[in-house]
C-alpha cells in the first residue's frame, strides 16, 4: 500500500486479469459467466476453470482477487446465486462483492471467514447504513456509490466502521448503483436482475445513407454521420428529439476521472480506488492500470506535492466515453 490507496482493477476475462496483474493492480475483480454479476456480456467473465487459473496467476504475483456476485437474486433463481457464492469460496477468492441482503446473510453464515465487501450496488450512502451492514454481516469494506460529493465522502470516512473504496475512473451512467430498469423497459433484462444493460442479442446496427443507426430491440437509439464515432446503444445515452432539439436527452457519454482528487482521498483514509470497465478490452485495462499505478506510486512518494501528469490525463481522455472526463458528483455543490 505504501501509504496510498490500493488499486482495484477490472478483470472481464482471463487476458484482462493477467494484464491488470502485470501492470501493478493490487487487486482485481471478476464475475462468473451467468446472471449473478452485473457485467454479463458475451465473451466476458469466467468459468470455474478459467477463474482458478486467473486466481492462481494473481496470487503468485501477490495480487488479490475479488468476486462480484452483485445482482439481485430472483425468487425462482435463488440456488444459482448461492451456488456462485459457494463456488467462489471453493476457488479461493480473497473477498466476495455482494449487494443483496439475503445473499450477504447466506455468505456470512456459510463462509464466515471469507471477507465480504458491500457492492456499490448496495447503495450505502450513510454511516448508519454502513454500520448496519457491518453489524449484521461483518463486511470488511464498502464500495461507495458514485452519487456522493467529496464532502459527503469525507463525512462517511470519519464515521465508517469499515474500509471504504471509491470509484476513480470509468464510464458513468444513470444506474444509481443497482437501481436502473431502463434497459428492462425495452428488453426485459436490466443490470441488477440479469447482469446486462442493453443485452447484445437485442442490439442491431444498420447502415443508411452513408451513416450508421443503432437500435435496441427495434427502438432507434442513435444515428451517426459518416466518420462519427459510434457508441454502444444504451437507452440512457441515446440521442432523442425533444421539443425539436436532437440531443442526449438523458445523459451525455462521459467518464469519471478523479486523478486530481487523489491527495484528498488519501487524506480521508480511503482504502482503495476502483477502476470501472470489466466490459472493456485488455488494451484498455493495460493503459488505465499503467496510468493509475504510476499515479498512486507518485502519490505515495510525494503526497504533499502530487499533481497528475498531463500525459496521464491525455491517455485517460482517449479512453473515456465521448473522449470527455468529469469529477462527477465528487464536485457537486448542491445536495
Amino acid at each position: 500500500m505504501n501509504g496510498s490507496p490500493e488499486l482495484v482493477c477490472p478483470a472481464g476475462n482471463l487476458p484482462a486479469l493477467k494484464t491488470a496483474v502485470d501492470e501493478g493492480a493490487n487487486a482485481v475483480y471478476m464475475g462468473f459467466k451467468d446472471i449473478t454479476n452485473a457485467r454479463r456480456f458475451a465473451g466476458l467473465n469466467f468459468t470455474p476453470e478459467r477463474a482458478r487459473e486467473g486466481i492462481d496467476y494473481a496470487h503468485r504475483q501477490g495480487c488479490r482477487v475479488f468476486c462480484a456476485i452483485n445482482t439481485y437474486p430472483q425468487n425462482d433463481g435463488w440456488p444459482l446465486w448461492t451456488r456462485a457464492v459457494d463456488q467462489a469460496a471453493d476457488l479461493g477468492v480473497d473477498a466476495l462483492i455482494l449487494a443483496d441482503l439475503g445473499l450477504l446473510e447466506y455468505a456470512s453464515r456459510r463462509h464466515p471467514d471469507l471477507p465480504r465487501h458491500l457492492s456499490v450496488q448496495g447503495s450505502a450512502t450513510s454511516a448508519e447504513a454502513l454500520h448496519f451492514y457491518h453489524r449484521h454481516f461483518d463486511i470488511r469494506r464498502a464500495v461507495l456509490p458514485r452519487v456522493l460529493s467529496l464532502d459527503q465522502v469525507k463525512q462517511l470516512a470519519a464515521a465508517s466502521p469499515v474500509a471504504l473504496e471509491v470509484f476513480g475512473f470509468g464510464s458513468l451512467c444513470i444506474m444509481v448503483e443497482g437501481r436502473c430498469y431502463l434497459s428492462s423497459y425495452l428488453t426485459g433484462e436490466s443490470p441488477n436482475t440479469h447482469g446486462a444493460c442493453s443485452p447484445a442479442a437485442h442490439v442491431r446496427w444498420e447502415e443508411q445513407d452513408g451513416g450508421l443507426s443503432s437500435r435496441l430491440n427495434g427502438v432507434l437509439i442513435d444515428r451517426y454521420g459518416p466518420g462519427e464515432q459510434a457508441g454502444y446503444p444504451t437507452l440512457c445515452k441515446g440521442r432523442f428529439r425533444v421539443d425539436d432539439e436532437l440531443y442526449h436527452a438523458i445523459e451525455e457519454p462521459t467518464s469519471l476521472n478523479t486523478l486530481e482528487l487523489l491527495p484528498e482521498l488519501q487524506a480521508l483514509g480511503i482504502a482503495a480506488v476502483k477502476i470501472e470497465g470489466r466490459q472493456r478490452s485488455p488494451a484498455y485495462v493495460r493503459e488505465v492500470t499503467r496510468v493509475w499505478r504510476q499515479a498512486l506510486d507518485r502519490l505515495s512518494r510525494t503526497p504533499s506535492t502530487f499533481q497528475p501528469d498531463p500525459a496521464w490525463q491525455r491517455a485517460l481522455g482517449n479512453l473515456s466515453e465521448g473522449t470527455t472526463t468529469t469529477l462527477g458528483a465528487y464536485e457537486r455543490r448542491w445536495k
